[in-house]
């Protein structure tokens, strides 16, 4: 279990899109009585099976980013179009994350990629070892595209590595412009922060600049891009990102823990 929020494996369910029974597997429980001996276990676990992740990943030049927000911000908007417009020339898997349902894993399947979907049951997030099982299930070609779309949080995310090259944390202009200074954990772990929905300004109060300013304020290396997905504006920019970082993946390191 996470010690910070309560949650774990307990109910957790793999499945593809298709299929009519999920991937169980068997999990060890043990009790803990101190609070921070277990976070500190819990952490050192991720972590371990978090590089192996990298290992495999990096061994097939798989290009993996953990895609964060709030619920609604986004993300699974984000990913149908990035599948339509890149995987022509690149194949695009996703590991979808969701407390319920295959709703998400069926639009990511429906836009062209290959997809499986993690229900976290009463989890708040994602961590390493649902993601290994995850990738065992989704078998991603080598040389491909991997997103992993997280539960929709921005707390607990921010201290479980994936074995990811990236996070990307996705804000939309509907949840206000303070956001970075409210859940400043997930934005100084970022590496790329997007400010979606901007064919919404028009009809909200929300400083992008403010807003960007809070980012800087956090973490001064992670770059900042604006953009609609539903319309498409600005998605060259987050196209060319994704670029640079599969040129550079070999050579990236784990983001320093907060």
């Amino acid at each position: 279990m996470c010690a910070t929020c309560g949650c774990g494996e307990d109910g957790v369910t793999v499945t593809i899109p298709g299929h009519t029974h999920p991937h169980e597997h068997e999990h060890e429980h043990h009790d803990h009585t101190e609070t921070v001996t277990l976070e500190q276990k819990v952490l050192a676990k991720n972590d371990e099976l978090a590089d192996r992740n990298r290992a495999w990943l990096a061994e097939r030049d798989i290009l993996a980013l953990n895609l964060t927000s709030s619920p609604g911000a986004g993300k699974t908007t984000l990913l149908e179009r990035t599948i339509r417009e890149l995987s022509p020339r690149r194949p695009v898997a996703v590991i979808e994350g969701d407390q319920e349902t295959l709703l998400d894993a069926d639009r990511i399947k429906a836009a062209g990629a290959r997809a499986v979907q993690v229900n976290t049951g009463a989890g708040c997030h994602l961590d390493a070892a649902m993601v290994q099982r995850a990738l065992r299930t989704l078998d991603p070609e080598p040389e491909s595209l991997l997103f992993i779309e997280n539960v929709g949080n921005l707390v607990c995310p921010a201290l479980f590595d994936l074995g990811e090259h990236g996070k990307v944390v996705i804000i939309s202009v509907t949840e206000g412009d303070d956001k970075p200074l409210k859940y400043p954990h997930i934005f100084a772990a970022a590496e790329l922060v997007i400010v979606n929905k901007i064919d919404l300004l028009q009809h909200v109060v929300f400083d992008v600049k403010k807003c960007c300013g809070h980012v800087r304020s956090l973490n001064r290396r992670a770059q900042i891009l604006t953009l609609s997905a539903a319309s498409g504006d600005g998605s060259a920019q987050w196209y060319e990102w994704i670029d640079e970082c599969a040129k550079t993946a070999s050579s990236r390191t784990p983001v320093d823990k907060i």
